[in-house]
C-alpha cells in the first residue's frame, strides 16, 4: 500500500502538463506538525510506502524533518521530483534522513523541447545531472515520463536512456488531462495509440530486461495476461482507492492525484478513518463499475482508469473511455 502526499504546490518549473497546476505555494498547506500527524495516521492505516511529491517536494524546507518522522513511524519515504534541486549534497542529506529512492521526471530526449515544455532553460541538463548524482551517491532512482502525442515517438528512446543512466525502473505515465493538462487534452492518447504504446512498452520491458511500467494505463495488466507475460510485483492496474490514495497540500484526500474528488480532509477527520470509511473508496473497492468495465473479465486486475472515467463521464465508476478492448477494437488473445 502506498500513499502520495503533495507536500507543497510550490515548484521551480512550469511544465505544460502539470496535474497540480504547480507554481506558487498554497497559503493553507499543512504545517510541519500537521504533516507529522498525517504520516502517523498513514502508517496507522497500514500503508508502507510514502511518496513525497509536489509541486517540487525539495522546495519544502522541512522535507528532511518529515522524512525522519516517516521513518520513525514505519514508512519508507520516496520522492517524486523534477530533479533540478538534487545536488550530491542534497542526496546525502536525504539518505541520512532515511529517504529510500527518488523518481526523476524526464519527458523528452530533445533538450531544447524539454526546456521549453518545462518553462526553464537547463531543465534537461539538471535532470540528467540529478540521475548521475544519484548513481554516484548510491541512491536508487527511477525515471518518470508522461506520454502524450507530442513525445510518443521518443518513449522507447527514453526507456533506453533510463536504463543507460542506471535507473532501477522507468514509469511511463499516460497523460490524464487534469490541472494544466486540461490545456493539452487533445494530446491525450486515444484508443489505438494507447493500446499500441502499452504493447511496445511491454515488449521493451522484455527486450531490455528492465523494469518498465505503463502507469495511468491499467490495461497493461490485461495485455500482459493475454501475452502470458509476468509483471513481477505489479498485480493490478488502477490502484486508486484500493491500495493507493493522494493527499493534496491543504490536507484534502483524493483517490489519486489525477482524480480531484475530495473524500475528506485530514484537518477535520483522521486519515485512517477517511481511508476506512469513505464512500468513494468503498465504491471503488466494490468493483461495481458500469459500462464495459463492469462486464470485463479483466476488471479485477485492470480496473480501468477511474480518473478518466470521472473526467469524461463525471462518474468515477464509469468505464475507461480510451480502452480499445472495452470498445471492441481488440479481441482476447
Amino acid at each position: 500500500m502506498l500513499a502520495s502526499w503533495n507536500v507543497t504546490n510550490e515548484c521551480n518549473l512550469r511544465c505544460e502538463h502539470c496535474y497540480r497546476d504547480a507554481g506558487n505555494e498554497y497559503v493553507d498547506e499543512l504545517s510541519t506538525q500537521e504533516g507529522k500527524d498525517l504520516l502517523t495516521e498513514i502508517a496507522k492505516a497500514g500503508f508502507k510506502l510514502m511518496v513525497f511529491s509536489g509541486g517540487e517536494p525539495f522546495m519544502r524546507k522541512d522535507i528532511l524533518e518529515l522524512t525522519e518522522h516517516a521513518v520513525s513511524v514505519g514508512l519508507r519515504p520516496v520522492y517524486g521530483s523534477n530533479g533540478t534541486l538534487l545536488t550530491r549534497e542534497m542526496i546525502r542529506k536525504i539518505k541520512a534522513a532515511g529517504g529510500s529512492s527518488v523518481a526523476i521526471s524526464l519527458h523528452m530526449v530533445d533538450r531544447d523541447k524539454l526546456d521549453e515544455f518545462c518553462g526553464m532553460p537547463g531543465t534537461y541538463e539538471k535532470s540528467i545531472q540529478a540521475m548521475k548524482n544519484c548513481k554516484e551517491e548510491g541512491f536508487d532512482f527511477q525515471v518518470n515520463t508522461t506520454a502524450f502525442t507530442r513525445n510518443i515517438d521518443e518513449i522507447e528512446k527514453l526507456c533506453e536512456l533510463a536504463k543507460e543512466m542506471g535507473a532501477k525502473s522507468h514509469h511511463v505515465l499516460f497523460l490524464v488531462p487534469t490541472g494544466r493538462g486540461e490545456d493539452i487534452e487533445e494530446e491525450s492518447l486515444r484508443e489505438k495509440n494507447y493500446e499500441i504504446l502499452i504493447r511496445k512498452l511491454l515488449e521493451k520491458r522484455e527486450e531490455l530486461n528492465f523494469d518498465i511500467k505503463p502507469t495511468c494505463a491499467p490495461q497493461f495488466m490485461r495485455i500482459a495476461a493475454q501475452k502470458g507475460q509476468d509483471m513481477g510485483r505489479y498485480t493490478r492496474g488502477c490502484l486508486a482507492g484500493m491500495s493507493y490514495c493522494s493527499i493534496v497540500p491543504n490536507g484534502d484526500v483524493w483517490p489519486c492525484p489525477y482524480l480531484p474528488i475530495k473524500v475528506g480532509n485530514v484537518r477535520e477527520t483522521p486519515f485512517s478513518e477517511i481511508w476506512k470509511n469513505s464512500k468513494v473508496f468503498n465504491d471503488m473497492r466494490s468493483l461495481e463499475y458500469t459500462g464495459s468495465c463492469g462486464i470485463c473479465k479483466y476488471k479485477k486486475i485492470c480496473g480501468g482508469c477511474r480518473a478518466r472515467a470521472h473526467i469524461y463521464y463525471d462518474d468515477y465508476m464509469a468505464h475507461e473511455p480510451w480502452c480499445a478492448y472495452g470498445r471492441g477494437l481488440v479481441k482476447n488473445e
